[in-house]
């Protein structure tokens, strides 16, 4: 259950298909039972099948988590069934209107105005004769539309709104890189990427040394022009396929994909040579502790880490401005015994 509430609290779309089928249950069952009693089997079958397919979409975005394909199907089904339902009797068409609004909720924007000029053509041409007058009819279609616009607007806002409120959440305001929450998504991906394909991946953990010094002597904006000037100079010389985090503070985590023990030996030793050489504070070289780690097999994310973490702490405890690799750097590869391998220059 929790579990479910928490899907609910994070996917958007996944609650309004949830809501969108709560309401359908409660609003159109009624109708289909009066309409068996009343024997009008056509009508009553009609709300029987709408029921099932939103019952359906719904259960499938819970299950494979695939909302586009859901929305766009449950947005098709309910303007249909509006439109049934106006065939049926003029007043169904008024179904028509809380439908033109749920699907810019259930589609992407595209989609939803697709859906939307789709459901409104199919109405007036079924209704044609129906409608009393031209007047009627370009009525009905005015009001349609702008319900269709005034649900686009509030929709694109609302989305706007969340994608920057995802961005908030994902990204340090400071640097520009992701923070610790996208890291912990970040490894994950990367775990099971690497259970999947057999890719080898590295944890290298950077803390700069001396940090709380440079915020006390000289503030903690000459801080922040630091830890801007690592983020750059570390950008500027990852791949594409590398992903550069903030843990916290002035600690730093990259994460490398595709590297085995010799080219995270000397990638991490480039990265050392590379931040003496060219990250200052007020004229003064500042360098950096590295801890790196190899994602052995059948390893949790979290013992990764702590491995990289633990190494990187070794790292500063015995001098700064060192390399230290965990224990599974294999000994052909550092030259030394199996055990924590140390670079110093």
């Amino acid at each position: 259950m929790t579990s479910m509430l928490n899907r609910l609290r994070t996917d958007f779309r996944l609650s309004i298909i949830t809501l969108l089928g709560a309401c359908a249950f409660l609003g159109i069952t009624p109708f289909a039972v009066m309409r068996f009693l009343q024997g009008n089997l056509i009508a009553g079958i009609v709300d029987v099948l709408i029921l099932i397919c939103i019952a359906s979409g719904m259960f499938y975005a819970w299950i494979t988590g695939d909302t586009q394909r859901s929305g766009f199907v449950l947005a098709f089904v309910i303007c249909c069934g509006a439109i049934a339902a106006g065939v049926a009797g003029k007043a169904g068409f008024f179904w028509l209107y809380p439908c033109l609004m749920a699907s810019f909720f259930l589609v992407r924007s595209r989609g939803a105005v697709l859906v939307n000029l789709v459901a409104i053509a199919s109405a007036m041409i079924i209704q044609n004769d129906g409608f009393q007058s031209s007047v009627h009819m370009w009525s009905f279609f005015a009001t349609t539309v702008m319900t269709s616009v005034c649900a686009y607007v509030f929709a694109f806002r609302n989305d706007h709104h969340r994608e920057k409120l995802e961005l908030l959440a994902t990204i340090d305001p400071l640097t520009g890189v992701k923070n610790r929450r996208s890291m912990d998504a970040g490894l994950n991906l990367a775990l099971a990427d690497a259970v999947r394909t057999g890719r080898s991946y590295a944890v290298v953990m950077m803390d700069i040394d001396h940090f709380k010094k440079i915020n006390d002597e000289y503030g903690h904006s000459v801080g922040d022009e630091v830890l801007l000037s690592l983020v750059a100079l570390i950008q500027q010389r990852i791949r594409k396929t590398d992903q550069l985090f903030r843990y916290g503070g002035e600690e730093f985590v990259l994460l490398l994909s595709g590297v085995d023990g010799n080219s995270l030996r000397l990638t991490v030793n480039n990265f050392q040579q590379i931040l003496r050489k060219n990250l200052r504070c007020r004229g003064v070289a500042i360098t950096a502790s590295f801890g790196a780690a190899l994602l052995r097999r059948d390893e949790s994310v979290e013992n990764w880490v702590a491995r990289a973490d633990a190494a990187m702490y070794e790292a500063k405890e015995t001098g700064r401005d060192r390399i230290v690799f965990s224990e599974n750097m294999p000994a052909a590869d550092t030259g030394l015994p199996v055990g924590s391998a140390e670079l110093t220059n």
